[in-house]
C-alpha cells in the first residue's frame, strides 16, 4: 500500500484529489493532508510516506520553492497544478508525473502505476532505510535517534549523550564516559534530529541534553552538566531556557 501526503492552499482541491485517490483505496492511501506548506515541511521531517501530491500554486510558498527545502527527497513528487506551463520545470524538479487540474481518473490511474515503479526502483535506498528508521524511533523508541554519517548509520542511546558541540560543518557528539562522535553534520541538523523535550540549542554552538544539567550559573550565564562540563548559555537563548526548565 503506497502512503500519500497532499499538499494543496486550497482546502477544496485537497478534499477533491482525496476523494479521486479513494477511488484506488486497494492500492493507495491519504496519511495526511496540508493546506499550509510550512506545516507540511514540518510534518515531513518526521513522516514516512511514499509519495507526494504538491499543488505548484500557493500564495506563501511554490511548489519548486517547497522541494528546495527538503534536503533528502526519497518520495515521489507528483505535481498538480491548473497552468500547464510548468510541465517542463516539474519534471526538471524531479517530478515523476505532472496532473493538469481538474484532474483525470485516467491520468491519475496512470500516476499510481508509475510511483509503484518508483518505489520498486528506490526501495532499498540508504535514504529510504535511514527515514524508516527515524520514523520508528520517533513512534515507538524515542530513546534513541539514527544518524547517518561516513557511511554507516549510528544507532544512539539518547541516555548517553551529554551534549553536542558545533565546529563549522561538523559536530561532536560528547558522550557518557568521555566518548565522543565526530560527524560531518552542521549543528542544526543534529538538532533537528534530537526531541524538543529533551534536548535545548543553549548556544549557537552548543546543544544540551536537559536531563544532564546539575547547576546553572544565572550570573556567570553557563550551565554545568553532571559530567562537571561548562556550557555557556547564550543571552538571546536565556529567556526561553529558563521556560525549558
Amino acid at each position: 500500500m503506497l502512503r500519500a501526503i497532499l499538499v494543496d492552499d486550497e482546502p477544496k482541491a485537497l478534499e477533491s484529489l482525496s476523494w479521486e485517490l479513494s477511488n484506488f483505496n486497494d492500492e493507495i492511501e491519504v496519511v495526511a493532508k496540508f493546506s499550509d506548506p510550512e506545516k507540511a515541511l514540518q510534518h515531513i521531517k518526521s513522516a514516512s510516506f511514499d509519495c507526494i501530491f504538491l499543488d505548484i500554486e500557493m500564495p506563501t510558498m511554490d511548489g519548486f520553492q517547497f522541494l528546495n527545502k527538503i534536503e533528502v527527497k526519497d518520495f515521489a513528487v507528483v505535481i498538480t497544478t491548473a497552468y500547464n506551463e510548468y510541465a517542463i520545470k516539474a519534471l526538471k524538479q524531479e517530478a515523476i508525473d505532472y496532473l493538469l487540474k481538474p484532474i483525470d481518473m485516467d491520468d491519475l490511474k496512470v500516476t499510481i502505476s508509475k510511483i509503484k515503479k518508483y518505489i520498486t526502483r528506490n526501495d532499498f535506498s540508504t535514504e529510504r532505510f535511514e527515514r524508516l528508521l527515524s520514523d520508528y524511533n520517533s513512534r515507538y523508541n524515542k530513546k534513541r535517534i539514527t544518524i547517518n554519517t561516513d557511511g554507516k548509520l549510528i544507532f544512539q542511546d539518547l541516555d548517553e549523550l551529554l551534549f553536542v558541540e558545533s565546529d563549522g560543518n561538523y559536530s561532536t557528539l560528547h558522550l557518557e564516559n568521555s566518548k565522543k562522535i565526530v560527524l560531518t553534520k552542521k549543528l542544526k541538523e543534529v538538532n533537528a534530529l534530537l526531541p524538543d523535550e529533551r534536548f535545548f540549542r543553549i548556544h549557537n554552538s552548543y546543544v544540551v541534553n536537559l536531563d544532564k544539567i546539575k547547576e546553572f550559573f544565572k550570573s556567570d550565564g553557563y550551565v554545568v552538566l553532571v559530567s562537571n562540563h561548562k556550557i555557556p548559555l547564550s543571552r538571546q537563548r536565556k529567556a526561553a531556557f529558563l521556560q525549558k526548565l
